[in-house]
């Protein structure tokens, strides 16, 4: 069963706001985020259940979505409205699942509630304009989303791999709540950087940090999708003040650069990541926060219950 969490589906963007439909792979099935004209977002089980025609080959027809194959219509709550001229089952229903928009992105929460909210900037200049960015990443991942969360509490690599030299030690700083782990990290890159964030893991595989590099705010998550099983679908966002008296371009400039530099760290773990046999093993005393970070995900509570309706 997978993770009890907030699981990015689909940019916002692909939803055009006129209202649109949006299939993808997620949970090792299948749904399909919805906006309806109105401009409501919703994410449901994909298969009509009348003969599991997918709903993404669909169209919207006064805000319900209407099935291709037989025109059997479903409400923005997941329930059959109309079934082609014949008596609706009150059993005929899609599952929908807890869904937000934010950060330009559209999340659907694996579970009948949320059990905690997505992560949310906190500007050190309010009522700034904030500019911001969201991509989709092209590459899949061939290991589960929380083999990924995990390098953000493998403490070790960011002085092995990155190559970064702690200012202050990152373990000192550690804090737990029931679905997220955060620490500061405070480093010197090879690049030259400075470095200077809060990072943490909300859920089993969402990454947020908000600090500063060299100076500037910004704030980055990374929300981490499960197709399916060991596989990990990528989702970013990020975004920086609009300073008053900069130039037009600063901020965009800005937010290339952090892009760059994000994507450099990623770049440095893909390898590993698309190869690794993920064993917790001979853990040293260094680990400390891995090994937490595996307890947490050992008691982490998981479900499916959109299973039968997935494929």
């Amino acid at each position: 069963m997978f993770t009890q969490t907030w699981f990015p589906v689909c940019l916002s963007s692909a939803l055009p706001a006129s209202g649109g439909i949006v299939g993808v792979e997620l949970l090792g099935g299948r749904v399909v985020a919805v906006r309806s004209s109105s401009g409501e977002v919703a994410v449901f089980s994909a298969y009509c259940v009348h003969l599991g025609a997918d709903l993404s080959v669909g169209r919207l027809d006064r805000d319900a979505i209407r099935c291709a194959f037989h025109g059997w219509r479903y409400g923005m709550d997941g329930r059959c409205l109309s079934a082609n001229g014949t008596p609706v089952d009150p059993r005929a229903r899609l599952f929908r699942f807890p869904t937000v928009e934010t950060h330009g992105i559209v999340w659907a929460f694996n579970g009948s509630a949320p059990l905690f909210t997505l992560p949310q900037p906190d500007p050190p200049l309010p009522g700034t304009p904030v500019a911001t960015r969201t991509l989709a990443f092209d590459q899949e991942l061939a290991v589960d989303p929380w083999v990924v969360a995990a390098q953000t509490m493998d403490l070790q690599h960011f002085a092995l791999p990155h190559e970064g030299k702690f200012v202050e030690d990152p373990n000192e700083s550690v804090a737990w709540d029931e679905f997220s782990v955060g620490y500061r990290y405070h480093a010197l890159m090879p690049g030259g950087e400075e470095y200077r964030v809060w990072a943490s893991i909300h859920g089993s595989n969402i990454f947020w940090q908000q600090g500063t590099l060299d100076g500037r705010w910004f704030y980055w998550i990374t929300g981490m999708a499960a197709p399916r099983a060991r596989t990990t679908a990528s989702f970013f966002s990020w975004g920086t003040h609009v300073l008053p008296g900069e130039p037009p371009e600063a901020a965009e400039e800005f937010l290339t650069r952090v892009q760059a530099f994000m994507f450099n760290l990623l770049a440095e773990d893909a390898p590993v990541l698309m190869t690794i046999h993920y064993t917790p093993g001979l853990l040293t005393r260094g680990d400390a926060a891995l090994a937490d970070f595996f307890s947490y995900l050992r008691r982490y509570p998981r479900a499916n219950p959109a299973r039968d309706f997935l494929r």
